[in-house]
């Protein structure tokens, strides 16, 4: 059983999930992307078509949510979703600048959902975090501050961040004396510290100041 304030807002989530599923759309999408502030690594994004809207997990938006609880929903979500992820690597972002690379990431996160699942539904409709312009082969929203205002972008924010940390996690190993599997990429005093002392890494963002 959710606990009541649970259950508020996740009921508070679905303003617009419950708008399209009255104009019958059959499939909502929520997309949303992690890492566009840190100087290194890629930009992840992701999109959820949630099968099931009731969940055991705090579903909100990924920056609200610790580690262990992000960790918890992404489990959860994946179960009860299809999703697509796309990956845009620091080349491209230093090539095309990071706006337009999210916008790829996300164009690519729905192209895989879609791969997935064979062909688009006609009554398909996404959601889009942010304010935007992005070519989509369906029909879309964009919400501003959609991570915390509609359910579907909140369990692709978890995915996308969930999807970046871990691969983040991954280059630690590879290039340790950064401390990537702490914090992620982003511009912490340690982390621009680290690029003082060693340079920049083979994935780091050329184009962004400090690196």
């Amino acid at each position: 059983m959710e606990p009541g304030s649970q259950l508020e807002n996740r009921e508070g989530l679905l303003y617009y999930e419950r708008e399209l599923e009255a104009a019958g759309c059959r499939l909502i999408i929520g997309i949303d992307e992690a890492g566009r502030g840190p100087l290194a690594g890629p930009v992840v994004a992701a999109a959820a078509a949630l099968r099931d809207f009731s969940f055991s997990n705090r579903i909100d938006d990924s920056k609200k949510l610790t580690p262990r609880q992000r960790d918890a929903a992404f489990l959860e979500i994946t179960r009860k979703a299809d999703y697509g992820i796309g990956i845009i690597n620091e080349q491209i972002i230093d090539s095309v600048n990071i706006l337009e690379a999210s916008k790829l990431a996300m164009q690519e996160a729905l192209n895989d959902l879609l791969a997935r699942r064979k062909r688009p539904l006609p009554e398909a409709h996404a959601l889009v975090d942010g304010d935007m312009r992005i070519s989509l082969p369906i029909p879309h929203t964009c919400v501003i501050r959609g991570d915390s205002r509609s359910f579907s972008i909140a369990c692709a924010s978890i995915i996308a961040k969930v999807t970046r940390d871990r691969i983040m996690a991954i280059y630690d190993s590879v290039y340790p004396q950064y401390g990537f599997s702490r914090h992620k990429g982003y511009p912490t005093e340690a982390h621009r510290s680290a690029i003082g002392r060693c340079g920049p890494s083979l994935i780091h963002r050329r184009s962004f100041a400090g690196v």
